[in-house]
């Protein structure tokens, strides 16, 4: 293999959304075997700065916001990806103007969080991760990198199929976290992009991932690597499945890849 992918929450992160030593030397006991690894989460920048330690973010390539951007700085890679700024003010409207006041809609503008109101679900923010406030249509004047809402009482049905043709429509966090980004974007089409520079072909990949939004990195040729803890639509499409995120199943595959 000459490129490992990483999902990280679920994942390569532990339930207390850390690395675990064991993880962490297997990652780096590869990449000293000169293993290109990439890291494909839902997640921004300023966020994997946080749980991630530099060690591990060394010499990596990184897929944001479930591919909507994409850096890898040793390269010169930066692709932003936003949804285009008419869809995002119809979606931003149509939030607030036909969906239940209880609804937290939330706006990742080039590493800025901006939410409706304040998110109680501690899932989805931390303290050193809070949002600036800010109204729905005030939040028209960003660029839209991702658009987020959650504690939506089921009402995301009417917005899906409303903007299906124009966005990635995705829900990950046991469906209460909806992530709607560029319809071009997608884990994959980061992943492309790193692995077009480095020259390493999909079947030289190993690809780990837990929730919907890794679906279609299971579809390309790599070798694909459920977590035990994973959705069961994932571990369908699995090569194989691995144990859960809290018992170092990235390290368990790893260790047997180094030999």
């Amino acid at each position: 293999m000459r490129g490992i992918v990483l999902d990280l929450d679920g994942t390569l992160l532990n339930a207390a959304k850390q690395v675990s030593e064991r993880n962490a030397n297997a990652l780096l006991a590869c990449r000293q075997e000169g293993m290109k690894v990439i890291y494909a989460t839902g997640r921004p920048p300023r966020s994997v700065r946080h749980l991630l330690p530099p060690e591990l973010r060394s010499d990596a390539s990184f897929v944001y916001y479930n591919g909507a951007l994409v850096v890898d700085a040793d390269a010169g890679i930066d692709v932003h990806t936003p949804i285009e700024p008419e869809t995002a003010a119809e979606i931003l409207d149509y939030c607030a103007e036909r969906l239940p006041q209880e609804i937290r809609i939330s706006l990742e503008s080039q590493d800025r969080l901006y939410a409706s109101r304040e998110i109680r679900d501690p899932a989805f923010f931390s303290k050193s991760n809070r949002p600036t406030i800010c109204a729905p249509k005030a939040m028209k004047q960003y660029v839209a990198t991702k658009i987020l809402l959650s504690e939506f009482g089921g009402a995301e049905g009417q917005l899906r199929e409303a903007f299906a043709a124009k966005t990635r429509f995705i829900a990950t966090d046991g469906g209460k976290l909806i992530q709607i980004m560029h319809p071009s974007v997608s884990k994959v089409s980061g992943v492309l992009i790193v692995c077009a520079h480095y020259g390493i072909a999909t079947s030289e990949l190993i690809a780990f991932g837990d929730d919907h939004n890794d679906l279609e990195l299971f579809t390309m040729s790599a070798h694909a690597v459920a977590m035990g803890n994973a959705v069961n639509e994932l571990k369908a499409l699995a090569t194989e499945v691995t144990d859960t995120n809290d018992r170092d199943g990235v390290a368990i595959v790893l260790e047997r890849l180094l030999g």
